[in-house]
Order: C-alpha cells, then sequence, then structure tokens
C-alpha cells in the first residue's frame, strides 16, 4: 500500500512519519508539505500514487480536496489531528504518530 503523510512544511511532523514507517515491508511510505516553501511540496501526481493518506490537521485534508479534486474523490483521508509544536524526531511527536496511526496499520 502506498501512504503519504502530509502536514504543511514537510519538515517535521509528515517527515518524522516518513523516517519511522519508512522501514515497513508491507507499505511505501512519502510525505509532503501544502505550503509552497514546504520542503517536498504535494502534486497531484503523488495524490494520484497514494492509496492513503494522513495528514495531520483538517486544514491540510481541505487543502487537498480543494487543490486535487479528482485525486482526492475516492481517496482515503485521514486527519490525525497532531498540531505543529514538535521538532523532527521528537520522541512526543514520535509517541503521538505511532498512537495516532495504529489503527490503519
Amino acid at each position: 500500500m502506498n501512504i503519504l503523510f502530509i502536514c504543511s512544511r514537510n519538515e517535521w511532523r509528515s517527515r518524522t512519519a516518513e523516517s519511522m514507517f519508512s522501514q515497513s515491508e508491507e507499505h511505501v511510505v512519502r510525505s509532503a508539505g501544502t505550503a509552497s516553501s514546504a520542503r517536498v511540496k504535494v502534486s497531484e501526481p503523488m495524490m494520484l500514487w497514494a492509496d492513503m493518506v494522513f495528514c495531520m490537521e483538517d486544514k491540510h485534508k481541505e487543502i487537498l480536496q480543494k487543490r486535487f479534486r479528482t485525486a482526492t474523490r475516492d481517496l482515503r483521508i485521514i486527519v490525525l489531528h497532531i498540531e505543529d509544536e514538535y521538532k523532527y524526531m521528537e520522541p512526543a511527536l514520535i509517541e503521538e504518530l505511532e498512537d495516532t496511526s495504529a489503527p490503519y496499520f
């Protein structure tokens, strides 16, 4: 399964998730950001590639649905409700990502 993690700038939250889950033998994991300043900017090909998308906040899901109407129409998008208050690979962020995404893996 192809899984895409989304946050704003793809620096801390989604990048941490990609690092955490990229070791999976069952899934291919990538990450991107919605902001124009994102390290890796989300694109329509990414959205078409993904089988499931995890957004950190509701605003990310709304942006994706607005920008990529066709690509998101039948796509499963889960909001994890993880605020932008962590640094890359911060233990509290890792714990929160594990807790919120575990039911889906």
